[in-house]
């Protein structure tokens, strides 16, 4: 069977720069990256194929909720047959849920398809940021869950925040999981044996009914003169309203991979195949007032 790791963690905790790090680590191999996106527009995938043409992509939704379960089954059940060669077969399947995926119904999703004939689900990881961990834990039960599924977790960005916080943070996580490995990381930089779990996590939920309502996403293009300083003072006004912004945008005579997270702005170079777009998540009920900020009325 080909074995089967899921990374988790709620927006800007760090999943992209792990699926990075790892790609660049396993070339030799033969992984298929399933990348799942809440917002239209994957972003995540784009910056993945910069590193491995072995990607696959999901968006508009999560893969654990009935909008996009169909879809995230059929693309698990094709991968063999497309990426599959006699020199190179699949040697094992890395899924990036979205940011507000619950992935206790991961092994149940897999038996009830008749998947799990074919997958071994070998390993979850979680990735926490103790900047938005323990302000969202008591209001998002999907952070809860995403720890409680974990085999390993990453406390991430330690560089970031004061002892005293990561400290308090990962108390919180070994509460809600008193078993898995805690492994403080900066940039996600981990040794991790991705598909080294001999028995299946024993995890078990529900699909979700829909799209979590409790957040709104969209996609704006930004003007080719993009003054980026700019536009980072004025969504500061309504920062307890965003969740998290990606993408790519022109600036200053050249394209940047833009991203926004409570712990702060990053940016680096575009790939060349980006295509200029934000994508931005923001607090339901936020999105025609961000709008009209960014058309400067």
């Amino acid at each position: 069977m080909i074995p089967l790791a899921l990374i988790t963690g709620f927006l800007g905790s760090g999943k992209t720069t792990l699926l990075k790090q790892l790609a660049r680590r396993e070339r030799g191999h033969k992984i298929v990256w399933l990348v799942n996106e809440f917002s239209a527009h994957d972003v995540d995938a784009t910056v993945l194929e910069g590193e491995t043409s072995d990607v696959v992509s999901i968006a508009g939704g999560s893969i654990f909720c009935r909008c996009l379960v169909t879809e995230f089954i059929a693309s698990l059940r094709d991968l063999p047959a497309r990426f599959d060669t006699p020199e190179a077969p699949v040697t094992g399947v890395v899924v990036e849920a979205s940011g507000m995926a619950n992935p206790a119904v991961a092994a149940t999703l897999l038996r009830e398809a008749q998947l799990d004939t074919l997958y071994r689900l070998a390993n979850v990881i979680a990735i926490a940021d103790p900047g938005t961990f323990l302000k969202l834990l008591h209001t998002l039960p999907n952070i809860r869950a995403q720890i409680e599924a974990a085999q390993q977790i990453l406390l991430n960005k330690t560089d970031l925040h004061p002892p005293a916080q990561i400290k308090t943070t990962e108390a919180a996580l070994r509460e809600i999981n008193p078993t898995a490995p805690i492994t403080r990381t900066s940039y996600c930089a981990a040794e991790i044996d991705l598909f080294s779990s001999a028995a299946a996590p024993d995890i078990h939920g529900e699909l979700a009914p829909c799209r979590d309502p409790d957040f709104e996403s969209f996609t704006w293009t930004p003007p080719p003169t993009l003054d980026l300083a700019q536009l980072r003072a004025t969504l500061a006004t309504v920062a307890d309203d965003l969740f998290r912004i990606k993408g790519f945008v022109h600036c200053a005579g050249r394209s940047l991979h833009v991203d926004y997270s409570s712990s702060g702005w990053q940016q680096e170079p575009a790939p060349a195949s980006a295509t200029i777009e934000l994508v931005f998540i923001v607090r339901r009920g936020c999105t025609a007032i961000i709008q009209r900020m960014l058309a400067g009325k």
